[in-house]
């Protein structure tokens, strides 16, 4: 599903994506196209790619071909989902301990509609860290 989405080829580009949008959250997945973690997120995104257009932009990068962000954002899982809003780094805290980024694959569309939703407004009104509507700490799963 990675061809529904637009790639980012170079470290050049991914800084001129993040830095370059000024009113929509930009929301880029780290990972590679042939991993099957990255492919359940890919059909996430490009599932929302749609109905997130107005307030975010979802992009694509290959951590093997662009590997000029792995050691400076912890790119060492298979599939990573991180935003960024008017050149900083936001964070959403997802009840899991790390902060910084969704490091596994989502199923669920509407959840990551709602996550980008609360992202967004909590980073139009100045926050560095928002709290996600859903709780996704695996203490509770047994």
């Amino acid at each position: 599903m990675s061809y529904l989405l637009p790639h980012l080829r170079s470290g050049w580009a991914v800084d001129r994506a993040i830095v370059a949008e000024e009113e929509r959250l930009v929301v880029i997945r780290f990972g590679h196209d042939w991993d099957e973690a990255c492919m359940v997120m890919d059909e996430v995104l490009a599932g929302v790619a749609e109905t997130i257009k107005n307030f975010a932009v979802i992009y694509v990068v290959d951590t093997a071909e662009v590997p000029d962000f792995n050691a400076l954002y912890e790119l060492y899982d298979p599939s990573t989902v991180m935003f960024f809003f008017r050149n900083k780094r936001l964070m959403v805290d997802l009840g899991t301990g790390n902060n910084n980024k969704i490091n596994w694959a989502m199923r669920d569309k509407r959840d990551f509609v709602d996550i980008v939703e609360t992202a967004y407004r909590g980073a139009r009104k100045g926050r560095g860290l928002v709290t996600a509507p859903k709780d996704y700490s695996t203490r509770y799963r047994y």
